[in-house]
């Protein structure tokens, strides 16, 4: 089991932040993270997903999109969307921590996602965002699927599962909520497969893509 101390709250913040900020800051790095062992339905899941723009080798995150569930329940209204296109980033970045706190967060393909909000964290507020990570991609085959499934793009799920609001392209807030609905068929399947808290998905996420297989 994952032991929620891993969690790291990050160095001091940059010395261009104003001060109004870098209490913000301080006051998202006491909060208490959650326990990983509560049931599902007590559990606050953060579904996060990104915008993202530039080339390959340059590519950086340009948007941040979502929204909790909790109670088994998603809410619309409960949700973040920031755009970094008009600057800001750092206090928008700050605004996500805070709509966060220190929930589990879930996204599909978590390493890209992670990939690009963790180094902007650290740029623009000296955080060493490292939280704990519930990747879709690898739970929705072992759920949904059968041993020996691959990793399919988040299309495949979404038409398997009678979500699919057809193909094309989507942003980031339309994304999350799709994953939120899939978090929900999630939630209600594992828990008949005995995966009944967030550390039970999280270590099944985290070792399936370890070992870079399903089942």
């Amino acid at each position: 089991m994952f032991d929620i101390k891993k969690m790291l709250f990050g160095n001091s913040a940059p010395e261009q932040l104003p001060a109004a900020a870098q209490a913000a800051l301080a006051a998202w790095r006491e909060k208490k993270p959650p326990s990983l062992e509560a049931g599902h339905f007590q559990t606050r899941y953060l579904v996060v997903d990104i915008a993202a723009s530039g080339e390959a080798a340059d590519k950086h995150m340009s948007g941040i999109a979502a929204v909790a569930v909790h109670q088994g329940r998603m809410t619309p209204v409960d949700a973040f969307y920031a755009d970094f296109a008009d600057g800001a980033v750092a206090e928008k970045l700050l605004a996500f921590l805070g709509y966060a706190a220190k929930a589990p967060l879930v996204t599909y393909h978590a390493p890209y996602v992670s990939g690009l909000l963790q180094p902007a964290c650290q740029e623009y507020l000296g955080v060493n965002f490292q939280p704990q990570w519930i990747d879709l991609a690898w739970l929705l085959p072992i759920l949904f699927g059968k041993r020996g499934d691959a990793v399919q793009p988040l299309d495949y799920w979404l038409e398997k599962l009678s979500l699919n609001p057809g193909a094309g392209r989507r942003d980031a807030m339309e994304n999350t909520l799709l994953l939120a609905r899939l978090l929900q068929m999630t939630l209600a399947k594992a828990t008949s497969k005995g995966f009944d808290t967030a550390a039970t998905l999280i270590a099944e996420s985290r070792a399936s893509s370890l070992l870079g297989r399903v089942g």
